[in-house]
This record gives C-alpha cells, sequence and structure tokens, in this order.
C-alpha cells in the first residue's frame, strides 16, 4: 500500500482541483479538508472522495468556485444556499458567517442547504471552536439513493446523517464528538472493500435484508444498507438529522419525492454558542477540564489500555500520520491518480507532484 506524506496529498489534490476549475482559494480549502481528514484516521472522508468529486464536476453536478447564497440573515438566524458547490468552501464559509454572528448576538443558528459533500463534520466544530465557541451540528445527505436502514428494516430510508458537537478547551477543542448514526460510515465500507477486509458484524445488510460482511456490494451500485447504530436510540438520533437538517433549514430530506442525480448533497442545521454569553468563560473551562480529568481517570475495564474522550483518537493519529506518512490502499491510489489523469493532468506532472 502507497504511504503518502500530507504534503504530497495536499499538492496533488489542490492540482486536481486546480485542473478541474476551482480557482486557489477553493483548491487550498478543499485541499486542506481532505488531507486533514486523512490526518485524523478517517481515510472515508479523505482524499479518497476525490474520484466522486472528478465524476461529478465532469457530470455538472458539483459546480466549482460558488459561494453561499443568502436566503435570509436576521439577528442570529442565517439561512444559506450553498449552490451545489464545494462543500469544504461553502461550509468554511457559513461557519465564519455563524460565527461572526454568535460574537455579535451570543449565538447563532444557521441553516445550510444544497451544499455538494461538507466532508468531515468535526472540521466545522473545529473552525468554531478554534474561534472559542461551541457547536451543535445536525446533517443530512441526499442526491444518491437511501444506504441506512432503521432499527428493524431490511431495506435502508435514510443517508448516514451525521451528529457533531464540540465544546472550546483552552487550545482548540476540549471535546469534540462526530459521528455518523449508521454503525459504519459508506466512506469506511468503501475503504474495507478496496482493502478486501469484511466490514464489523451486524453493521450492514444485503439486497434481501440479510446481514452480511462482504462491503462490496455498496460499490458501485449501493446494492444493500448500512445499519443504523445503536439500535432504537441510532435510529431516533438519525431521524433526527434527517429531519432538522433536511426539514427544518428549508433544504430537502430523503424522501423519493425529490429527484436523486447521483451527487452527494449535504444540509446542515448548526447552532453556534458563544460561552461567554451564557455566563464566565474561564469558570466553564475550568469546570469543563476538570470534568475530562475525572472521566479520564476511571479504571479501564479489562483488556482496556486507557479510557479516551471524543477527539483524543483524532489527536494521536494527526501526531502518527504527520510523522510517519498516511497509508492509502491500492486501489483508491489508482483511482486518485484515474481522476488526476481525467482532469487533464499529464503523467509526467504527476510525477513532479508524487515523485
Amino acid at each position: 500500500m502507497p504511504i503518502v506524506t500530507a504534503l504530497t496529498l495536499h499538492r496533488l489534490t489542490s492540482a486536481i482541483c486546480a485542473a478541474a476549475g476551482s480557482q486557489p482559494g477553493e483548491a487550498a480549502l478543499v485541499a486542506d479538508h481532505l488531507v486533514g481528514a486523512n490526518l485524523a484516521g478517517h481515510d472515508s472522508h479523505g482524499v479518497g472522495m476525490l474520484p466522486l468529486y472528478v465524476r461529478c464536476l465532469t457530470e455538472g453536478i458539483l459546480l466549482p468556485n460558488q459561494t453561499p447564497r443568502v436566503v435570509q440573515a436576521q439577528g442570529p438566524i442565517l439561512v444559506l444556499d450553498g449552490q451545489r458547490g464545494f462543500g469544504q468552501a461553502i461550509a468554511h464559509e457559513a461557519m465564519r458567517q455563524g460565527i461572526a454572528r454568535a460574537a455579535e448576538h451570543g449565538v447563532a443558528v444557521v441553516a445550510l442547504r444544497n451544499s455538494f459533500h461538507i466532508g468531515r463534520i468535526g472540521h466545522w466544530a473545529e473552525q468554531c471552536a478554534t474561534a472559542g465557541f461551541a457547536s451543535v451540528h445536525f446533517v443530512n445527505v441526499i442526491d444518491h439513493g437511501p444506504i441506512v436502514a432503521l432499527h428493524g428494516a431490511g431495506e435502508a430510508s435514510l443517508g448516514t446523517n451525521p451528529f457533531c458537537a464540540a465544546l472550546p478547551g483552552q487550545d482548540g477543542p476540549a471535546v469534540l464528538l462526530d459521528m455518523a448514526t449508521s454503525k459504519w460510515a459508506l466512506g469506511k465500507v468503501r475503504v474495507a472493500a478496496n482493502r478486501g477486509q469484511p466490514v464489523p458484524e451486524d453493521s450492514l445488510l444485503d439486497a434481501q435484508g440479510e446481514p452480511t460482511r462482504d462491503g462490496s456490494i455498496m460499490f458501485p451500485d449501493l446494492q444493500g444498507a448500512l445499519i443504523a447504530m445503536g439500535e432504537h436510540k441510532g435510529s431516533g438520533l438519525a431521524m433526527i438529522c434527517e429531519l432538522f437538517a433536511g426539514a427544518l433549514t428549508g433544504g430537502r430530506t430523503m424522501q423519493p419525492d425529490h429527484a436523486r442525480a447521483g451527487g452527494a448533497i449535504n444540509n446542515m442545521l448548526s447552532i453556534i454558542i458563544d460561552p461567554g454569553s451564557l455566563g464566565d468563560r474561564q469558570r466553564m473551562l475550568n469546570e469543563a477540564d476538570a470534568m475530562i480529568a475525572y472521566a479520564k481517570s476511571a479504571r479501564p475495564r479489562r483488556g482496556v489500555a486507557e479510557v479516551l474522550l471524543p477527539g483524543e483518537p483524532e489527536e494521536r493519529r494527526r501526531a502518527e500520520r504527520a510523522a510517519h506518512g498516511i497509508d492509502l490502499d491500492e486501489r483508491s491510489w489508482l483511482d486518485i491518480l484515474a481522476a488526476a489523469r481525467q482532469v487533464g493532468l499529464a503523467d509526467g506532472q504527476l510525477a513532479e507532484i508524487v515523485g
């Protein structure tokens, strides 16, 4: 399997986006986000997304160089239409405007509709936390067929519908929870299939609604269904994400009256909170630090080395991969290079970029 440095992947991603029509600023934001996902250990949301992006660019499903269109802006309320633009640029701008409104009003409610894939949702909570704000995010995923089966269902009716929340700490997030509401994200199934590895038990159904561990059934035609996490509780959260992100924002839900173009469109409802508007900020930070220390002091269960809190695995993986490189499966790497050639990058140019 190729092991590639983050710098090389960033150069390659930027070059692919630029060749596909993105302006330099947008290409850099896409590269920052995708490579950042790989560094955090979330290869499902990293540079392996590039073949999908290139396909959707060539089909006119993804539109480069868009900016969010303001639908409504009144007090703490902000409603934006992403106009099918690159989600890495669209959501970045949505969070920037939301943070500014939260700084003014103490809280902001940002409804983002109709953005192309906005990637790892934790990235947007990190943007808020780095600016000193707490945030909660509800997301749904549309424009393709359903891929997640609710508890008790033998076929899919939802997308992977992430939920994310983060509390700021002294420097960045104190705790960051970012999760798909399916047991496994579709991208993780793709990575497992590419590596020839089985998915975990009770995480996937075949086309007949029977359990399977063969992730390849989902590609390329999504002939199966991921299983919602947490039985009825995870299903409930998945439905809340669908309705809060897809209906409450004024966007679209997965229900079949809407056309499906074969892309990956996200709607996101974000609540951004200035901790200082609720009380003493330093007291909040101190209380959070004390609670985190108390939680981590718990005695581990047998066979568990250490109690970890949300966000800690990503921090450790960043350090490891920044030092030693990012290991990509062979299929993903070849698909990325094919996507680069599809947008016009010659083999000589690729050789200069990747060495």
